[in-house]
């Protein structure tokens, strides 16, 4: 979705009815400074977690919860009113700051996968690794607008110029709805002339009973294409899926679904299944998992269903894209 809006964006910075906004965003702010100008009582709290990094805890009245924490702007924790996690983070998951948070939800910008020979940027681009701000939050105990929401900020700096010559600005809306987590990405291309390109991804681990198990399987892609990276990575291989569903107890997979439906659900051995929904500016579907290539207890225990655009959008000056993802519980 490409359309032409004045900075800020004017959808990002539409108000909504009950808001806590401060005039000016700041990476830096402790959870304190954070809870003065963005908390709201019963449903946004920040806090300090592991590493000492910032995290915003939405709660949602109905008991359901969810974790962003500020650096990369990862969606670390997803959990129903029952308690129960949907996400999962991986046991060497590191919160020092000196590698994207493994597990959650990280995002992938700009670029999906590798970078190409000679460029600076980091696999998956440095978005998910860098530090955020906080724009605003909602969320009022009032009826009529019960969803905690938190905005948060990546725009141009030194460090991202020094990798990615281009000015932009990037919102990650987390809203925790009644019985859905919603995300939403946009990003805008703030150069006065130029274009730029890019990729992206909702790089979403969900956590299973047991991936080696036949009931563990994604359904809703039957019929799509994909490119198959196990060969080799660099030059995916590109198939035809006719298969009812995908499983994982053969081997490493990793696979690119180009073109799929709105939604692909993975069956997680409960009897239930978690659901991943993206819009159209979404256009493709990321199945993964490691296998052997991580430790049994890790691989086991998850697979990535993710929402991406994994060939680059080309974004004119002044445009900006905006693609959103609902992760929700379906019962079998």
């Amino acid at each position: 979705m490409l359309s032409q809006l004045p900075l800020p964006f004017t959808r990002a910075a539409a108000a909504c009815r009950h808001h806590r906004s401060a005039t000016r965003a700041c990476a830096s702010a402790s959870a304190d400074e954070l809870n003065t100008t963005h908390g709201i009582p019963g449903s946004v709290a920040f806090e300090t977690g592991l590493g000492g990094l910032v995290f915003a805890r939405l709660t949602h009245a109905n008991g359901s919860s969810a974790e962003v924490h500020l650096f990369g702007a990862t969606v670390t924790s997803f959990k129903l009113p029952s308690g129960d996690e949907v996400l999962y983070r991986r046991p060497d998951a590191v919160f020092d700051g000196s590698k994207p948070i493994a597990g959650g939800v990280p995002l992938c910008f700009p670029i999906f996968g590798p970078p190409t020979p000679g460029s600076l940027l980091k696999q998956h681009g440095f978005a998910r690794q860098s530090l955020w701000s906080v724009v605003r939050t909602t969320g009022d105990v009032n009826p009529d607008y019960p969803e905690p929401h938190v905005c948060l900020k990546l725009e141009t700096s030194e460090a991202t110029r020094a990798v990615w010559p281009h000015a932009f600005v990037a919102l990650l809306q987390v809203t925790l709805r009644r019985d859905r987590l919603k995300l939403e990405l946009q990003v805008q291309n703030a150069n006065a002339s130029e274009p730029f390109s890019f990729a992206a991804a909702m790089h979403t681990y969900i956590e299973v009973t047991d991936a080696a198990s036949a009931a563990v399987r994604v359904t809703g892609l039957r019929g799509c294409s994909y490119l198959d990276k196990v060969p080799d990575p660099k030059a995916p291989v590109l198939k035809r899926d006719e298969a009812e569903a995908v499983t994982f107890g053969a081997g490493l997979l990793d696979r690119v679904y180009l073109d799929t439906p709105a939604e692909a659900q993975l069956e997680v051995g409960t009897g239930a299944a978690v659901a991943v929904e993206h819009t159209s500016g979404w256009k493709d579907t990321v199945v993964w998992n490691p296998h052997t290539t991580l430790q049994p207890e890790c691989w086991r225990s998850f697979v990535c269903v993710e929402s991406a655009v994994t060939r680059p959008v080309t974004l004119p000056a002044g445009y900006d894209w905006a693609a959103e993802t609902n992760i929700y519980v379906v019962d079998l």
